[in-house]
């Protein structure tokens, strides 16, 4: 079995990614890792700041330390402790690029949950992340 060091786990504030969380811990916990939760504001970084993109940006980051708030305390609950990451970009292609690029050992997502009908038409997070990382990729239902 592999060595899991570093465990990044991408949190968008639903019941789901939580759940992705409270596993990530579980397994962190036998090995030892090191826990990152990571929220992507969904965002081009590229576009010039305005006043209304500044405004978008500052209320996309207090919904994350609200994300971030929750994965905290259930942390606190497993008794263990995580860093924080927020990126801004798709999510559908920073999570992966994101993993690739730190070198973490595992990421662990939660899954929506959709049917495969409605992934064609609206595709997944989960879906495009396992395609496009090297690291290996837990799906938590």
């Amino acid at each position: 079995m592999p060595l899991i060091r570093t465990i990044l786990v991408p949190i968008d504030g639903s019941k789901n990614s939580i759940r992705g969380l409270v596993e990530a811990i579980h397994i962190a916990r036998l090995f030892r890792a090191k826990v990152t939760v990571l929220h992507v504001i969904p965002g081009i970084p590229s576009i010039p700041i305005t006043d209304t993109m500044s405004e978008y940006r500052q209320n996309m980051k207090k919904q994350a330390r609200e994300f971030f708030l929750e994965a905290r305390k259930t942390a606190l609950k497993y008794k263990t402790s995580l860093t924080e990451k927020v990126i801004f970009g798709i999510p559908q292609e920073e999570i992966a690029d994101y993993a690739n690029h730190k070198k973490y050992d595992l990421i662990v997502l939660g899954a929506r949950g959709l049917s495969s009908i409605k992934q064609i038409f609206l595709g997944s997070v989960s879906n495009a992340t396992i395609h496009k990382s090297k690291v290996p990729v837990l799906i938590v239902k």
